[in-house]
C-alpha cells in the first residue's frame, strides 16, 4: 500500500512539474510600444496577427508601405505589430522617437510599433524565442533570416507560417490567408 501512495505522489509530482516546464502562449506575452506604454498579446484574442521585425535602413524598408495598407485595409479582423530590431547590419540603430518619427513621416505607420527588441542571438527577446522554437510554439522551428521576416499568428494564438522578406505582406499567399476562415 505504501507503495502505491509513493506512486500517485511521484505521478503528481511528475505532472505537476510537467506542466511547470509547458512554455507560454502567444497571448501570454506583454511587451511595450514605442512610446513605453503596456501591450498585452491576450488583447488580440480572435483577430489574426502578424509579427514583423522591421528596420529603418534597410532594402526591404519600403515593406512598410505594403505592411500600412495591409493593416488599414483588414484592421477589423488583422493586427500587425511591429519591432524594430538592429540585428542585421545596423539597419535600425534609432531611438524609439527616431522610429516612430521615421515610420510615421515616410510611410504613415498606424500599426502598433513595439520597442526595439533582439530577434536573434543570446539576447533574443522571449516572444522571438517562442516564434522561432518548436519546442515552445508546438509548430515549427525557424531562424530569423533578415529585416521584415513575418510570423502569421491565428485567432487562437497558434503560430501558422512564416513568411520570409523577400515575399511582400500583400502577397497572394498572405492575402488568402488573412481571407481564410
Amino acid at each position: 500500500m505504501k507503495t502505491n501512495k509513493l506512486n500517485i505522489v511521484f505521478f503528481l509530482m511528475m505532472t505537476s512539474m510537467a506542466g511547470l516546464a509547458q512554455s507560454s502562449g502567444f497571448y501570454d506575452f506583454k511587451v511595450k510600444t514605442l512610446e513605453g506604454k503596456d501591450f498585452d498579446f491576450a488583447s488580440l484574442k480572435g483577430k489574426k496577427v502578424m509579427v514583423v521585425n522591421t528596420a529603418s535602413k534597410c532594402g526591404f524598408t519600403p515593406q512598410y508601405k505594403e505592411l500600412e495598407e495591409v493593416y488599414v485595409k483588414n484592421q477589423d479582423n488583422l493586427v500587425i505589430i511591429g519591432f524594430p530590431a538592429n540585428n542585421f547590419a545596423n539597419q535600425e540603430p534609432g531611438t524609439a522617437a527616431d522610429i516612430r518619427k521615421f515610420c510615421s513621416e515616410n510611410y504613415g505607420v498606424t500599426f502598433p510599433m513595439m520597442e526595439k527588441i533582439s530577434v536573434k542571438g543570446d539576447d533574443m527577446a522571449p516572444l522571438y524565442k517562442w516564434l522561432t522554437s518548436k519546442a515552445k510554439n508546438g509548430v515549427m522551428d525557424s531562424e530569423v533570416k533578415w529585416n521584415f521576416q513575418k510570423y502569421l499568428i491565428d485567432e487562437k494564438g497558434n503560430l501558422v507560417d512564416v513568411i520570409y522578406s523577400k515575399e511582400k505582406p500583400d502577397s497572394d499567399k498572405v492575402t488568402a490567408w488573412i481571407s481564410s476562415k
